[in-house]
């Protein structure tokens, strides 16, 4: 045995998931180094700034602040220390094309108040879901969620529970089952999409994000989710990591079946006992271990996986304050499951939509000038592997659709009144993210693709390599991720204090 502190650590990509881990080794003594290809850190949770307007790429919705908080334990600071999170009420405003429209957030009173209003069954359907709901946190969230995965006796440990709870059932059968308005099985089955899953093949496990808002409730940091990346990369560089931009990873070196470092685009070999990628899984595999046969083999069976839909953003800010909007509106559009299928299979751009629509400056006027506000809508669309579409052609025509259909239904005068636009398409999420397929949340969250069978935090073959991160346990979303760097920093510091 030797002390954690001769160790030292290479982590790729500064992602949420990426900085949890650093800040975890970090704070255990572990030497860290963090590196980001892009010149600012986040990953997914970019920013941009045009005009006096930020535009976070997302994501947006902070929920279980508590498992950012416990990345500052036995530290001596506090979050709140680095970043100020703000709460969100409503959590969600959900509205219909018929006009309908439902306010979600932790007031029970008023939510069986608006549930009655659709179906005065559902009441009581909702309670039992809710229930339901807690049961799955308990065991899917508590219990598994920072829990890695890496033996199939790991999962048979599991299997009872998950058997009790129906997890081969997706989330809208389960919501399904105890609600019958359709408005309302949309409002509880919707977030799957948040972390990339068809709420119509997602496992019912995921369900547990239900309870995981009620409790928790939704949050947003003051200044955008890049002050939030922006606190914790602090934090991280305050206990002594090293952080570095515009630093590419070439390739992942080895020695047989060990990682002994990383080499940068510029050359720069940079050495370490343990390496961890917060990187694009099949990216991880296929580009940064190209040159090595476990490489090879994990990139082939990982393309052959089912993966998440991908994303259109648009960014606009608006000359006039849009008072008429709540913080997140989600917009069904006329279709629910066979949009959704079309989103998740292709072949082709479905005609319509649904959309998600942020309006931060509902919670924090300083995301744009003095009496405007800043925005952008997001609507879920296919992956470049599901559907062959020219988003250099076809991005530009679905924004002016998608400003028509907010202007018509959401921001009168919206043409008016914009000042700036910004289109981030499928294409962009796999030449700027390296995002395989173009994927927005990596692989789908289906069962057979989570847990143990989902890729592991730790590596099979070199076993001081770790993956952190949307691809691996327990999935995407900020306490997803968060949660992956808990599992696989407990990984990374069990193998720290022994020595090979």
């Amino acid at each position: 045995m030797r002390d954690v502190t001769s160790k030292r650590a290479v982590v790729i990509g500064a992602g949420f998931g990426g900085i949890a881990l650093a800040i975890r080794l970090q704070r255990a003594g572990i030497q860290t180094t963090l590196l980001e290809m892009r010149d600012k850190p986040g990953g997914r949770a970019y920013v941009w700034k045009e005009q006096g307007f930020t535009f976070d790429a997302g994501p947006t919705v902070i929920t279980d602040p508590d498992c950012l908080k416990e990345l500052f334990d036995g530290t001596g600071s506090v979050l709140s220390d680095y970043v100020d999170l703000m709460p969100v009420d409503p959590f969600y405003r959900l509205c219909w094309e018929d006009g309908a429209s439902f306010d979600y957030n932790d007031d029970q009173e008023a939510m069986e108040r608006q549930m009655a209003a659709f179906n005065p069954d559902d009441v009581e359907g909702y309670n039992k879901f809710h229930a339901y709901s807690e049961e799955l946190y308990q065991e899917g969230y508590l219990k598994l969620g920072a829990v890695p995965f890496q033996s199939f006796g790991s999962m048979l440990q599991a299997a009872p529970e998950l058997i009790r709870l129906e997890a081969w059932n997706s989330v809208h059968t389960m919501v399904a089952r105890h609600i019958k308005d359709p408005h309302l099985r949309q409002a509880f089955s919707f977030h799957t999409l948040l972390v990339g899953g068809d709420p119509f093949k997602t496992s019912s496990v995921y369900g547990l994000i239900h309870a995981l808002e009620r409790r928790g409730g939704v949050w947003f940091a003051r200044g955008g989710t890049s002050a939030l990346i922006n606190g914790l990369v602090k934090f991280f560089e305050d206990l002594g990591g090293d952080f570095r931009l515009n630093s590419r990873v070439e390739r992942i070196e080895t020695e047989g079946d060990r990682a002994t470092g990383v080499t940068l685009a510029g050359g720069e070999v940079i050495p370490a006992e343990m390496v961890a990628s917060n990187a694009d899984v099949v990216t991880t595999y296929e580009k940064l271990l190209g040159r090595t046969p476990r490489g090879k083999s994990k990139a082939k069976s990982l393309k052959s996986k089912r993966f998440s839909m991908s994303l259109f953003v648009l960014h606009f800010g608006t000359s006039q304050p849009q008072p008429q909007l709540a913080h997140h509106t989600i917009c069904f559009g006329a279709r629910y499951r066979e949009l959704i299928s079309e989103i998740f299979s292709g072949p082709t751009l479905p005609d319509d939509f649904s959309l998600y629509l942020h309006a931060p400056c509902a919670t924090d006027p300083s995301m744009a000038p003095e009496g405007m506000s800043s925005h952008y809508v997001l609507s879920p669309v296919p992956h470049l592997g599901a559907a062959d579409i020219d988003w250099d052609v076809k991005g530009p025509e679905y924004r002016e659709k998608i400003i028509d259909y907010l202007e018509e239904r959401y921001i009168p005068n919206l043409r008016r009144d914009l000042v700036t636009t910004r289109i981030w398409t499928p294409k962009d999420f796999k030449t700027d993210l390296d995002a395989h397929l173009g994927s927005a949340f990596s692989l789908e969250p289906i069962l057979t693709q989570s847990a143990w069978f989902r890729p592991h935090n730790r590596d099979d073959v070199i076993d001081n390599l770790y993956i952190v991160g949307a691809g691996t346990h327990p999935g995407a979303g900020i306490p997803g991720v968060v949660g992956s760097a808990k599992a696989t920093a407990g990984l990374m510091l069990e193998q720290g204090q022994t020595v090979r």
